[in-house]
């Protein structure tokens, strides 16, 4: 395929937040409230951490103890904290061996027949997807969640299946597979979603899919997530989701409740081809972003050519705050993913606020005359 996207080179630090780099002390961990037991949980940290996260796993193992001694932690919520704590364990430990893979959320009602236009539509985008590059993810039960499952194949589909009294298992085209994921909540699953994928497609749904879509555009627009392609796919002719946002229009948009620049955000579409390239078309050049302090880097394929600087240096000088964007080769502190290294670079002080328009500028990024040519 001619815009096919490289499953190589993906961030190893899939730090869904945009990657904020953790001091380099353990100065924030904070304490039991016994300086000795403090001690040997560092040190036990640093001899079970070979990766450079004893901190991290320090302030973890501290969070337990005062959550066992503090008095405050009832018995239910202890019980909830180590059961979510396991669900995420349990996720990235079924993620990590395709770390290095893009991937799709797919969402939608689990009461789609296999015979309705919006579940074949399901069944083409996901192989689509599929021949681009990308694996699928999906909620594991029926409807629009087996119609993603089906289109990808097993080999290229996760399963994030919720333990619900009125479904019993998961779709006959993920169950029994190593990468399905079995969640007791839907926070912790909603996680994943999110944390996981490089882009979220909604099919017509109901409270789930609306939980979902609204959950993926709130952390992006907050910038609690990273901006990744958000399509709202209906079947050819269909006005679920022309309805939608037709409410957002006339009840978000109109009240001064989102801005303009929200509208970026996300794409409406009743064409399979169309939801495609919406997504391939946002990994044309654009790699990915992450944080160094106040400071966004942008990681490219390609680099952009001078006067296509200047013009988007230009066009978007709203969204620094100090100085202005400068093209270059990786930071000092991005030595954590060496992958990454011989990417071109946009670097600049971002004002952190108004994600559309950061969209945008990734937008602008992709149209690059020169992107593809090497």
């Amino acid at each position: 395929m001619k815009n096919r996207v490289s499953p190589a080179k993906v961030p190893p630090n899939r730090d869904f937040t945009g990657g904020i780099i953790p001091p380099a002390s353990c100065s924030y961990v904070g304490s039991t409230g016994d300086k000795s037991l403090d001690k040997e949980i560092l040190k036990m940290a640093e001899q079970i951490s070979t990766d450079g996260n004893h901190c991290l796993l320090a302030e973890m193992m501290i969070t337990g103890v005062r959550i066992a001694c503090g008095g405050a932690v009832t018995g239910g919520d202890f019980k909830l904290m180590n059961r979510a704590l396991k669900e995420m364990r349990e996720a990235s430990e079924v993620f990590h061996p395709y770390q290095d893979r893009r991937k799709v959320s797919v969402f939608g009602s689990a009461r789609t027949k296999p015979e309705e236009p919006a579940y074949q539509t399901a069944v083409e985008f996901s192989r689509r997807m599929k021949e681009e590059g990308f694996m699928t993810i999906t909620g594991a039960g029926p409807g629009i969640m087996a119609a993603g499952n089906e289109g990808a194949g097993r080999e290229e589909s996760f399963g994030l299946n919720i333990a619900l009294p009125f479904e019993a298992s998961a779709n006959e085209f993920i169950e029994g597979d190593t990468k399905l994921i079995n969640f007791n909540y839907f926070f912790t699953r909603k996680l994943s979603f999110v944390k996981e994928a490089d882009a979220a497609i909604g099919l017509p749904g109901g409270f789930g899919t609306m939980d979902e879509v609204f959950e993926a555009l709130t952390l992006i627009q907050t910038g609690k997530a990273s901006i990744y392609p958000i399509v709202l796919l209906d079947s050819p002719g269909g006005t679920y989701w022309k309805f939608w946002k037709q409410f957002v229009d006339e009840h978000l948009g109109r009240l001064g409740m989102i801005s303009d620049n929200d509208y970026h955000l996300f794409r409406v579409t009743d064409n399979v081809e169309e939801a495609v390239q919406e997504v391939v078309q946002f990994y044309r050049n654009f790699h990915s972003y992450r944080y160094v302090g106040d400071k966004i880097v942008l990681r490219l394929n390609t680099a952009l050519a001078d006067d296509e600087l200047s013009a988007i240096q230009e066009d978007f000088s709203d969204l620094v705050k100090e100085g202005q964007i400068d093209q270059g080769m990786a930071l000092e502190e991005e030595d954590d993913e060496e992958g990454l290294s011989e990417l071109t670079r946009l670097v600049f002080h971002h004002r952190r606020r108004d994600f559309g328009r950061l969209r945008q500028l990734i937008d602008a990024v992709n149209s690059s005359r020169l992107v593809g040519k090497h």
